[in-house]
């Protein structure tokens, strides 16, 4: 039996004396303290050594914490600004201003949707060129205002569709980077679930790039590198233990500078508690950021993206 499958039937057998406790009156808190402590255990077994391939299953759930529910939980007072003034607007990648913690900040994110109805509106969060284009008015927005800039990417790419093309999306994604490098105020990045090639590139050009712990971070999807390396999808499990795009890996290189924790089982099992561990790690990297003049802060910029990569470079 897989550790999976012990974990279900513990969840199983707490759910059913749960139920007899409540319909017969019965005291079971000690048998259910029993069960529950085997099943924090039980998570924390499983999910500490979770593989490469494991982790991308996480980071796809359509239930992982993201989109506007995620902010609209994070920040007080969000306002939306909606088209980029050229094509139109995108629902897949949204942004507009808020607080968190009291301070200002401009934001943009991902959005993936949960209903089959969002989801096919907003292609799971694959932003096309004039989602871009819009991200880059929001940042010289609050380029003007000196605002700092916070970005929370879930995204398998930008959309790959003629339309996207048409409208130079290659163009918008490299504005957006150009835009994040050269922002007149502290920026972080926080990959929530997918973060995947250049649609995550546009936002996570930033001062620190964080992840959550089951995120994933890569310059394309695992089956897309198996279908060029192996020209057979089906090795995507071996591609995604190569590219080493978990949050682990990326802190190791230089890549990100802090991998949150997640709950036992994942972010999509506490929702409140993910958020507030990011709010958290937010506002620590927002206050350190905050401290460095505005020289300083570019200087800094500058070389980070200059050595990318180099272990050690990000933290």
């Amino acid at each position: 039996m897989t550790g999976e499958e012990r974990l279900r039937l513990l969840e199983e057998k707490a759910a059913e004396l749960r139920r007899l406790a409540q319909e017969h009156d019965l005291d079971l808190s000690a048998e259910l303290a029993v069960l529950e402590q085997k099943i924090a255990a039980l998570k924390r077994s499983i999910y500490a050594e979770l593989s490469p391939w494991a982790r991308v299953q996480l980071a796809r759930r359509p239930d992982r914490p993201s989109g506007l529910p995620f902010v609209q939980a994070l920040c007080a007072g969000f306002y939306e600004l909606r088209g980029d003034r050229i094509v139109g607007d995108d629902p897949a990648l949204r942004g507009g201003f808020g607080k968190i913690g009291g301070a200002r900040v401009a934001l943009l994110f991902h959005q993936r949707g949960t209903t089959p109805e969002e989801q096919r509106q907003s292609r799971f969060g694959m932003a096309s060129a004039h989602g871009y284009w819009k991200a880059r008015r929001i940042m010289e927005v609050a380029a003007r205002l000196r605002l700092p800039l916070l970005t929370l990417i879930n995204t398998p790419g930008a959309y790959p569709g003629v339309q996207a093309e048409a409208h130079n999306i290659a163009g918008a994604i490299a504005t957006c980077i150009w835009q994040m490098l050269r922002h007149p105020a502290p920026t972080v990045a926080v990959i929530l679930g997918e973060g995947g090639s250049g649609g995550a590139v546009a936002l996570a050009a930033a001062d620190r790039v964080l992840m959550l712990e089951n995120a994933t971070y890569s310059v394309i999807s695992p089956e897309g590198a198996a279908s060029i390396l192996w020209k057979d999808a089906k090795f995507a499990e071996k591609a995604a233990e190569n590219l080493k795009l978990t949050a682990q890996d990326l802190w190791a290189l230089g890549v990100v500078d802090e991998v949150i924790p997640e709950p036992p089982g994942g972010a999509h099992t506490d929702f409140l508690g993910t958020v507030e561990a990011v709010r958290q790690a937010v506002l620590h990297h927002l206050r350190e950021l905050s401290t460095k003049p505005l020289d300083e802060l570019l200087r800094l910029r500058y070389k980070r993206y200059r050595h990318v990569g180099s272990a050690g470079s990000g933290h």
